[in-house]
């Protein structure tokens, strides 16, 4: 028997500033980004429509949480308060995802600060 994964991804970003409070060097001064995100759903099943999810299902429910990220210093959010980094950003953004829409089939989050540095959040 064969077993199909699929996986799905959609993008969004927001600009933030944030400090680390526990970081000995630059970024412990206040500075911003224009962050990336990505958002991945995976599971075995396609439902209505052949899709695994529809997309426009996993851009609303990041554009929510973004909204809250958006133009915002990040330190002045409860839940990063001392150190906003990445791997926390990506680790909320996925929490707050599931929290609004479980039953989307969250796989991962990528926070992307740059082109060239990301974190990721999976539970796996």
């Amino acid at each position: 028997m064969v077993f199909f994964m699929y996986e799905v991804r959609i993008e969004g970003g927001f600009a933030a500033a944030h400090r680390l409070l526990h970081y000995n060097g630059k970024c412990e001064r206040l500075h911003g980004h224009n962050y990336k995100v990505r958002v991945w759903a995976k599971g075995g099943a396609l439902g209505e429509g052949g899709m695994l999810v529809d997309f426009s299902l996993l851009k609303a429910a990041l554009a929510k949480v973004i909204a809250v990220l958006d133009h915002s210093d990040l330190n002045e959010i409860e839940v990063f308060r001392q150190d906003p980094s990445a791997e926390r950003i990506a680790g909320y953004i996925f929490d707050s995802i599931k929290a609004q829409a479980p039953e989307l089939p969250l796989s991962a989050v990528e926070v992307f600060e740059t082109e060239t540095s990301m974190a990721r959040y999976s539970p796996d």
